[in-house]
């Protein structure tokens, strides 16, 4: 008897059906087909344990199963459910006429319960592409696949729940989810709160720049001094994630398998901190399977080096090429996949290897020497592509004492969404271009042409800060952003030397000139 079942291969994002075909006859053999990898292989064993568990007996024929596409390769535990459906249906002991209307996912335990698999959202998604009536995936991944409407999903317990359903036994009900009340009620409850912040109000102005305009940042400064605490609280004030937004955030995380059991859709920007010991792979992706690294993870929100200097030369630079794409390839011997990775890059480091180079109160160790090649450990080409760095100094004393609260994430998020909605209205014709970090060479003379009293000042400060060409067009792009801040149509003087200001590490050698 030939009978199919219907799952699915996550590739990347990518997500392809597989036919699961299951031909039963006389015999005692076990075949498996389809460039399955050894954990699809195994799955026979857990198969066999599991309906052992509950009452069923693996059928003693000849068993061959063919996965296709055949040239597809299969990888993960997730084929086990479909497999086992397969060989029940093909034994008679379920019936066979409603497989072919629902895809079925879902890792089996030795008793026949089910495990969460990674990737149900994108799972459920190509479900309803291919016109599926329903998904059956295991009950801790219901949530996140029940996003997907116009689509009845199951979550099961364990096999038993699935046999039962498919013979009619027992009725189940689809679980539905209002994604938009959840998405929405989520989006403006944040933890960290700028309005705890005491002083610093001249890296507020540069996060709030930042976070209206999606550009680039680092901080300069020494231990302390509040570099970290300032980074946690951006989130805070970054626009909020559109329903398409959270659904792309949400897919990668689902694919990583960072979801939570009650968890369905991301609501806030991501803000991904690895430590600063993490390999080219963890940062980038990859690994024997295709798995998204922390900058796909950051996609739609913040990517965090805390010590930045700390890091592997060689991991820092795999960060330009999606610094300027916003998006990365990786490239395997047996895949190649493409993940999203638009994010804002925030750093921070201190400025010597004493941290106290520039500090007023404290006095530094390092020589000339010890700075020149602890800054050298972070590329120019790097530096370049981060539009504004920002010194930091420690609060005094009588700001730290202040009762009187700085101001509040809430307002300065307000003032950073009517900027967006600015460059929004601005790029509605460009359908891969949202902010003005994102402004190509062409639309920076567009949108961010200076006036002549600008072009002087622009003049000296490349003279000045021996400026590169990408330092300058970084320039443009910030001064544009301080201009819709300040909801003027030109770029103005003004606008300019603010963005000038946020050149700090332009300006050469920082143990000859001092801060």
């Amino acid at each position: 008897m030939l009978v199919k079942t219907f799952c699915a291969a996550v590739n990347g994002l990518e997500v392809t059906t597989v036919t699961i075909e299951v031909s039963m006859s006389r015999g005692v053999l076990y075949h498996l087909t389809g460039l399955a990898d050894t954990a699809v292989r195994e799955s026979h064993d857990r198969i066999v344990a599991a309906l052992q568990n509950v009452g069923y007996r693996f059928p003693v024929a000849d068993i061959t199963i063919n996965m296709a596409p055949a040239d597809l390769r299969k990888e993960g535990s997730g084929y086990d459910l479909p497999l086992a459906i397969g060989i029940l249906a093909a034994n008679g002991k379920i019936e066979s006429e409603s497989l072919d209307q629902y895809m079925i996912m879902g890792e089996l335990g030795l008793d026949g319960r089910l495990q969460p698999i990674r990737g149900a959202l994108p799972i459920a998604i190509r479900a309803r592409k291919e016109k599926f009536k329903g998904l059956i995936v295991p009950k801790q991944n219901i949530r996140e696949a029940a996003v997907v409407n116009n689509l009845d999903v199951y979550g099961m317990e364990n096999i038993t729940d699935v046999i039962r359903f498919f013979n009619g036994v027992e009725t189940f009900q689809p679980t539905i989810i209002n994604t938009r009340q959840e998405f929405y009620e989520q989006q403006s409850k944040f933890e960290l709160d700028f309005a705890d912040v005491r002083g610093q109000e001249n890296v507020k102005r540069a996060m709030e720049v930042a976070a209206a305009g999606g550009h680039n940042l680092i901080m300069i400064g020494p231990p302390g001094s509040g570099k970290s605490m300032m980074a946690k609280r951006l989130p805070s004030i970054l626009p909020p994630l559109s329903l398409a937004e959270s659904l792309e955030t949400t897919q990668i995380h689902s694919v990583a398998g960072k979801l939570g059991k009650e968890m369905s859709l991301i609501s806030q920007r991501p803000f991904r901190a690895p430590h600063h010991t993490i390999s080219q792979v963890g940062l980038c992706g990859g690994s024997l399977n295709a798995q998204p690294g922390e900058i796909s993870l950051a996609h739609n929100g913040v990517l965090f080096l805390d010590e930045l200097t700390e890091f592997n030369k060689s991991t820092l630079e795999v960060l330009r090429q999606p610094l300027e794409d916003r998006k990365i390839t990786i490239a395997r011997a047996k895949y190649t996949v493409e993940f999203p990775s638009s994010f804002m890059f925030v750093a921070s480091m201190n400025p010597c290897p004493c941290g106290y180079y520039g500090d007023p109160t404290h006095h530094c160790v390092c020589t000339p020497g010890q700075i020149h090649r602890y800054m050298s450990k972070i590329s120019g080409p790097l530096l370049d592509r981060i539009d504004i760095q920002i010194e930091i100094t420690p609060v005094p004393f009588k700001d730290i004492s202040k009762t009187k609260e700085g101001e509040s994430s809430a307002s300065i998020r307000e003032r950073v969404i009517k900027a967006r909605h600015i460059q929004e209205e601005r790029f509605k014709d460009f359908k891969e271009i949202h902010c003005n970090a994102q402004m190509t060479e062409r639309m920076i003379h567009q949108y961010a042409e200076p006036d002549g009293k600008s072009v002087e000042l622009l003049r000296t400060a490349m003279e000045r800060l021996s400026l590169s060409a990408r330092a300058y067009n970084r320039i443009l792009k910030v001064a544009r952003t301080i201009a819709d801040l300040d909801n003027s149509e030109n770029v103005l003087s003004r606008h300019i030397a603010e963005a000038i200001g946020y050149r700090n590490l332009d300006r050469g050698d920082w143990a000859e000139r001092g801060l």
